[in-house]
């Protein structure tokens, strides 16, 4: 397994994937696919490009419950293994912090498509992110999860995540409860 920087090259398997109604949006589903791929439809090339966007330039985030919030700057790999595409994982940040607007749960989030989960490509590409966040100038990142998604804690923990709270979602993200997880990027 290993990360790749999206490119054209590697589109269609991205495509396959979104058109079965997986998302990397673990949260807005299928309607987060369908945007993407109207937005690949439309522009391709724009579609990549914006897929690593250090400076935060890309349109508005919408949230779940449809609000929108400035972009941050991020950068997306896609988990590729011996078959193909098998999903993606995000980083993003705040310049000059490392705290995150309360919109934006956490620095690092993924997603492993359906039919390739139980492999550990998702405690792989994590493990590969985090020389990513460190190279961005963070000391630490944070992740969350839902606390029935014991598969994501597993993989955090293997990366050396602890837990820092339990915490409510805010009212963009429907009010329920949060883990929040944290893992040091210390170099030791």
């Amino acid at each position: 397994m290993q990360l790749v920087r999206p490119s054209l090259e590697h589109l269609p398997a991205y495509v396959a994937a979104l058109q079965t109604g997986w998302s990397a949006d673990t949260v807005r589903g299928a309607d987060a696919a369908r945007e993407e791929l109207d937005a690949i439809a439309r522009a391709p090339a724009v579609f990549i490009d914006l897929l690593e966007d250090r400076q935060g330039r890309g349109a508005p985030v919408t949230l779940p419950d449809g609000s929108q919030v400035a972009r941050l700057p991020g950068l997306r790999r896609w988990i590729w293994d011996e078959e193909g595409f098998a999903g993606v994982i995000g980083l993003r940040w705040q310049r000059g912090t490392p705290e995150l607007p309360p919109y934006c749960l956490g620095h690092i989030g993924y997603s492993v498509v359906p039919w390739k989960r139980r492999r550990g490509h998702a405690s792989a590409a994590l493990r590969q992110m985090l020389p990513e966040a460190r190279a961005v100038g963070l000391p630490w990142v944070d992740l969350t999860t839902d606390p029935d998604n014991l598969a994501s804690q597993r993989v955090i923990v293997a990366n050396g995540g602890v837990l820092l709270e339990r915490f409510t979602k805010p009212a963009q993200f429907g009010s329920t409860p949060g883990l929040r997880w944290r893992i040091s990027l210390a170099l030791t």
